[in-house]
């Protein structure tokens, strides 16, 4: 989103005050706004649900007195956290014209990082203007090292540069693995199976059409409604068949998602379809161990050059209580580095929200289960074709 001007870090002259937004700031945040960014705007409206919002943080500054300033909010930073992971994200920043140039920017810059080591998020990412080189040289200086370019982020099709910011020990996490954003709503577990086909097969021709061919490859699950997703087996079967060499970790030999539709006759399809994936597992000598898997297998799989497709509650995710698939891919003794492949736009969320998110080894331990029974299941993915 909007990323600080290039402008002064120093300390500002005379007290300053750094606190949370409040709804009776709106007006002064939108002012700030206007005053600020020739686009790209947040609104008044989005001001309001940020402020409110659990996963996020206002914070605004103001002079204190005499310290040269009117007594007002002469800026803000907004940080987001993602649920269940130790990242936050810089969502944006700005210090009203009047007030540039005079190191407010950089005492904001500096609660944020704070709010997110408060909220025990080891990183901290941003988004800036490619045509900022002010603005690039001066998070550079803070620490901050570039993780990506996003092509015609901003309205005016200007690209983002993406900085990283590790605020929780000296090495950041680190992988080779590529990012694929999931294009609708029932291709998760096909998304996290192109970017494993991607990290062995760097020519591989990733997007939109493979990842619908891979959907038809393993779907196998009615949801209640909507279109269909996908269980280990078919996932597996898929992965084999385009040179990968999977291994199947189910904690029941049951069929999978059953009880989530009430219809006859696709639970009859979804039978069915499971049926055939487990009898081409079979033929194919696809190692299948029923029992749930541990956390520590999934490190081992990692640490020996692996990755894992995990079935994780969405209520960790993103607050809803259905199957979800990730691709775990990374650990650094503390977290496990996975790639989600859903990004939320409607809570302004980017790539940079859902790509390489660390996180912590008890949460992916709890988020990987799903429903009442607790259902574990994983497609280990060993290195190599």
């Amino acid at each position: 989103m909007n990323v600080l001007p290039s402008r002064s870090l120093s300390r500002p002259p005379g007290g300053h005050a750094v606190r949370n937004a409040t709804a009776a700031d709106l007006d002064r945040l939108v002012a700030i706004e206007e005053a600020a960014f020739p686009a790209d705007r947040i609104s008044r409206r989005s001001f309001r649900a940020l402020i409110d919002r659990e996963t996020a943080e206002t914070l605004v500054i103001k002079a204190r007195p005499g310290a040269g300033e009117d007594a007002v909010v002469l800026g803000y930073a907004m940080v987001l956290f993602r649920r269940g992971t130790a990242l936050a994200r810089l969502y944006s920043i700005a210090v009203h014209p009047d007030a540039a140039g005079r190191g407010y920017g950089g005492v904001l810059l500096e609660a944020a990082e704070e709010a997110a080591f408060d909220h025990d998020r080891m990183l901290l990412r941003l988004e800036v203007r490619e045509d900022n080189p002010g603005a690039i040289a001066l998070y550079e200086s803070r620490g901050y090292r570039p993780i990506g370019r996003a092509p015609d982020y901003y309205a005016d099709g200007t690209a983002a540069l993406r900085f990283e910011k590790t605020l929780r020990g000296d090495t950041p996490l680190a992988s080779g693995t590529p990012y694929f954003e999931q294009t609708t709503d029932f291709t998760c577990g096909p998304a996290c199976l192109m970017m494993a086909l991607a990290r062995e097969n760097p020519a591989l021709d990733a997007g939109p059409v493979l990842e619908i061919r891979l959907w038809r490859e393993s779907t196998t699950v009615f949801m209640m409604s909507g279109m269909g997703g996908c269980e280990p087996f078919g996932l597996a079967v898929a992965a084999h068949e385009r040179g990968l060499r999977p291994r199947i970790l189910v904690s029941t030999g049951d069929l999978l998602f059953m009880d989530s539709v009430r219809s006859v006759e696709k639970k009859q399809v979804m039978a069915l379809a499971q049926a055939d994936f487990r009898v081409r597992a079979k033929a194919y000598r696809i190692p299948v161990e029923r029992r749930a898997f541990t956390l520590n297998e999934i490190r081992g799989v990692i640490r020996a050059g692996g990755m894992a497709i995990v079935l994780v509650s969405g209520y960790y995710m993103f607050g809803k209580r259905v199957p979800h698939w990730v691709l775990a891919h990374g650990d650094d003794g503390r977290h496990i580095l996975i790639h989600d492949p859903w990004v939320d736009d409607e809570e302004g969320e980017t790539t940079a929200d859902a790509a390489n998110l660390p996180v912590p080894h008890a949460v992916f331990d709890r988020m990987a289960r799903f429903g009442r029974p607790g259902l574990r299941a994983a497609v280990l993915l060993d290195g190599g074709r």
